[in-house]
């Protein structure tokens, strides 16, 4: 198949054309590629000239060449610190392949599907066809489109009508190091069927650093009254690439909550569409990404409010360090027959450095007339008066500018329902502070019953100002 393309996406429509007569799966899916790889060879990589990435200069991505990740033998010693609690089920892939050995699919109740994706698609397995590759956008989208056409392998998760799990299920993304630049295209399904309740960690991490790029796309099928609590969390390699798309598709009075955190990787977008297409259905984007060196990391939110009497809750924070660079784009689209909406959308930005800088753009386009929408942005430093205050009762500088800077983390952090993640998120942003062991340590110089009293001071003085 030969397909027309720009310079920049060839490399990518030569490794699909390599690799098309090794895909496996149904004959319903071959289509959707061919349709994918064509549409990515019209689109071709982004530029700064399109506007919706602006601010994400990809050249560096472009200039690189990218092999297929080889396959990898990998312990579950080596991933032991990744897995929040041993005991969960998960599925884990390997430089994009479905590792039976390290994951744990089997004793889930009755109703619950967790399979390694390629597998579900050789059975073609029912419940694929008509979810699988139709909510993420590949007609604007090129790196979805790519992912499209490219993906082998991934996590597939379907939840039965009136289902609820207690325990979150892990989904483990592992990527390791190699001698030269190499590409996975992940690819979730999320399915709750209606009533169902469940939480998924969808995390990416790595064993080395070393470049390579991650192109992944998840889909999240919310049914009538189903509950999902969607938890991704990026820690790659500071020389990876990782860009993703979130697809969320809400029925009605479904209940959907996703939650992003960014620390590792050289180059980050994160594009989450959430379509609330159900009257009733409700949707919380929570955020927090935390940048230094050189590193950048691109927030991409759209939601679109389809029915009437929906909800939705966009809420970004952004810390920035070094020569780091940060953007988040968070657009809300009412449609005509969206009456009785209600929205809110917050990006809060902590710049720690003179170099470092954020560009931010929220933004409401609003076609109902019986609507309750906000949304707004705040780019400032750490407080020095309050520097000076913590100073004054004998707290270290450095030591008061990391109390601070955790403190404005702590409202996005405190949206995690799952405890032992959320101390693992906690204990990753206390490890880039100074001071920052002293903090997860409990000292009394951060807790006791003095300090206590000085914060309470502290508070209302700034409401007095």
């Amino acid at each position: 198949m030969t397909v027309a393309t720009t310079d920049s996406a060839q490399q990518f429509i030569e490794a699909y054309e390599a690799a098309e007569r090794d895909f496996a799966g149904p004959s319903w899916l071959a289509p959707l590629r061919k349709a994918a790889i064509a549409r990515f060879g019209e689109l071709g990589l982004p530029t700064t000239r399109h506007e919706e990435w602006r601010f994400t200069n990809l050249s560096p991505l472009a200039r690189a060449t990218f092999a297929a990740a080889p396959a990898a033998d990998v312990s579950l010693a080596d991933i032991r610190e990744f897995l929040v609690d041993e005991r969960w089920p998960r599925l884990v892939c390997v430089n994009g392949r479905y590792d039976a050995r390290l994951s744990l699919t089997k004793d889930l109740p009755a109703g619950v599907s967790l399979r390694g994706l390629a597998e579900r698609l050789r059975e073609n397995a029912p419940g694929l066809e008509g979810q699988l590759a139709q909510h993420a956008d590949t007609r604007g989208q090129a790196f979805t489109a790519l992912n499209t056409a490219m993906f082998s392998d991934g996590a597939s998760l379907r939840v039965g009508r009136n289902v609820a799990l207690e325990t979150p299920i892990l989904l483990l993304f592992v990527a390791t190091a190699a001698a030269e630049p190499t590409v996975t295209h992940p690819r979730v399904l999320l399915v709750g069927e209606q009533s169902a309740n469940f939480t998924v960690i969808e995390r990416y991490v790595s064993l080395g650093a070393s470049t390579y790029f991650t192109n992944a796309v998840t889909e999240i099928v919310a049914g009538p009254n189903a509950v999902i609590d969607h938890y991704k969390s990026q820690r790659e390699s500071e020389q990876a690439f990782h860009i993703a798309a979130q697809r969320l598709q809400l029925d009605r009075d479904s209940r959907v909550s996703s939650h992003s955190l960014s620390i590792g990787g050289r180059l980050v977008r994160n594009n989450v569409h959430a379509m609330l297409a159900g009257a009733g259905a409700d949707a919380n984007l929570n955020g927090l990404f935390v940048t230094r060196g050189d590193q950048h990391v691109d927030n991409h939110l759209r939601v679109e409010h389809v029915s009437p009497r929906c909800a939705s809750w966009e809420f970004y924070k952004g810390i920035l360090d070094g020569r780091s660079s940060g953007v988040f784009t968070g657009r809300i689209f009412v449609h005509k027959q969206a009456q009785k909406t209600d929205a809110k959308q917050s990006n809060d930005n902590l710049l720690l450095s003179t170099e470092a800088q954020i560009d931010t753009k929220p933004q409401l386009e609003i076609f109902a007339d019986d609507v309750r929408c906000t949304h707004g942005a705040t780019i400032g430093q750490v407080d020095h008066d309050a520097i000076f205050y913590l100073r004054s009762r004998g707290v270290p500088a450095d030591a008061a500018r990391s109390m601070l800077i955790y403190a404005f983390a702590g409202e996005s952090l405190g949206q995690i329902k799952v405890e032992p993640l959320r101390d693992q998120f906690q204990k990753l942003l206390l490890e880039r502070l100074p001071h920052g062991k002293m903090l997860a340590a409990g000292s009394p110089l951060f807790y006791g019953a003095d300090f206590a009293r000085h914060v309470k001071a502290l508070d209302r003085r700034r409401e007095s100002t």
